[in-house]
């Protein structure tokens, strides 16, 4: 079922096809320079585990490179660097990702090296409590970061039960029960051609990438069992303080709100939101809570792109002493979204900032392979693409305040820093 599209601003033709065992392969062809980058998509990631195996899939991509039925971690090291390539494996909250980079006259051999990788991984054991231990590590080295603290306990309290609730990384309490045996369980139920999306971009042309990937995959046969049904609890909107009193030199304020999911008609507007707030020594929070009322050592906003209900934050470090007025500061800025329609020009200022950036990050092939084979895995298909542009486009100011008034409502707050200064506002 093969499809294509031509993507501005590069015009470059984006090809689509599903082969007969159901993986999905995107192919752009761009011969700039002798380099073919490759992203491989599995449809799922942390929001798929058990709440008990939380960190799950993080381990399995700390794990996946160490070892297959053939190879040990070594050999599959010394076969990726002998020929200067890139060869990584991720994991999100949306997606698993193993990432390659190599010259076009080595792709055909390291995309059969990543098929081995991911189709017969060992999982040592030596290796997944080595990774275990390092993982436990990361969660532990998080606990004293005052930002850190202050995001993880709004997302817990933003998302209650929903798998978004945790990172990553997971807990010290479920990585420490992680064994290869779950491993291996969670990697024969999603790890499966008809869950897989291939996104190439380079020195190639789609046909001999369709053939080369068939040739590496095509005798994978998907089981006869369906792919679990994800089935996630619903968030329920309850405001609330979450504090952290520690003796830190700056106290830690963030702002949260449920917000919309990638599909949501509100996306587009949302994301302009967060370009006028947070993005850049230009923005909004930026120009008046640090330059003009020299209130804050760091300030910003996020909104991640998520398949479910995201989350807004802003979030501003400041000296202890100013942490009321801090706070206030940042709820006046997003409230005053609620009740100032932003002018023509500050829109299409952010509309500028936004899309320019937006085409800055697909200049490499190994933009182009992430950011159309992203789309793909979340199910919005390479169409997305412009899409996305045409909904930033069409964003009115009157469009924005909507969108700011219906997510804006009462913010759950997280606060880290000393306690004399926390119960300043708790009190």
């Amino acid at each position: 079922m093969p499809s294509s599209l031509t993507a501005s601003p590069q015009q470059s033709i984006i090809h689509r096809t599903v082969l007969d065992n159901g993986i999905v392969v995107i192919a752009i062809e761009n011969s700039a320079a002798d380099i073919i980058a490759s992203r491989l998509f599995f449809r799922t990631g942390s929001q798929r585990e058990p709440r008990d195996k939380a960190g799950l899939t993080h381990l399995l991509a700390a794990v996946l490179t160490k070892g297959t039925d053939e190879l040990s971690s070594i050999e599959i090291a010394e076969r990726v660097e002998s020929v200067g390539a890139q060869l990584n494996t991720d994991a999100a909250t949306d997606y698993f990702l193993l990432s390659l980079k190599t010259v076009s006259s080595d792709w055909l051999d390291m995309l059969k090296l990543a098929g081995q990788i991911l189709r017969s991984p060992s999982f040592p054991e030596t290796e997944v409590e080595l990774e275990r231990y390092l993982t436990i590590q990361d969660i532990r080295s998080q606990k004293e970061q005052p930002f850190s603290i202050a995001f993880e306990q709004l997302r817990q309290a933003l998302y209650q039960d929903h798998p978004y609730a945790v990172s990553v990384l997971g807990t010290e309490a479920t990585v420490s029960e992680l064994l290869p045996t779950d491993l291996k369980d969670y990697h024969q139920t999603y790890f499966r051609p008809d869950n897989l999306v291939i996104s190439v971009a380079g020195r190639i042309s789609p046909e001999a990438a369709v053939q080369q990937i068939e040739q590496v995959f095509g005798d994978w046969q998907p089981p006869s069992t369906p792919l679990p049904t994800l089935t996630l609890p619903l968030i329920t909107t309850q405001p609330c303080h979450v504090v952290t009193p520690q003796e830190t030199q700056q106290s830690v304020v963030m702002l949260g709100y449920l917000a919309s999911s990638v599909t949501d008609p509100d996306y587009g507007a949302l994301k302009l939101l967060n370009t006028y707030l947070g993005n850049g020594l230009s923005s909004r929070l930026f120009v008046e809570l640090r330059e003009k009322r020299g209130l804050a050592y760091d300030v910003s906003a996020f909104y991640p792109t998520r398949q479910c209900d995201s989350l807004f934050v802003t979030y501003m470090g400041t000296a202890p002493e100013n942490t009321v007025i801090a706070m206030e500061g940042l709820r006046t800025e997003v409230e005053r979204l609620c009740s100032l329609r932003l002018s023509e020009a500050e829109l299409q200022a952010a509309k500028n900032k936004l899309l320019g950036q937006y085409a800055l990050g697909k200049q490499t092939n190994a933009q182009l392979a992430q950011i159309y084979g992203w789309y793909e895995t979340l199910g919005l298909g390479i169409e997305f693409d412009l899409k996305f542009q045409q909904q930033i486009a069409k964003v009115t100011p009157e469009m924005a305040q909507a969108a700011a008034q219906r997510f804006f409502g009462e913010p759950y707050i997280s606060l880290v820093g000393p306690a004399e200064a926390i119960n300043q506002i708790l009190s």
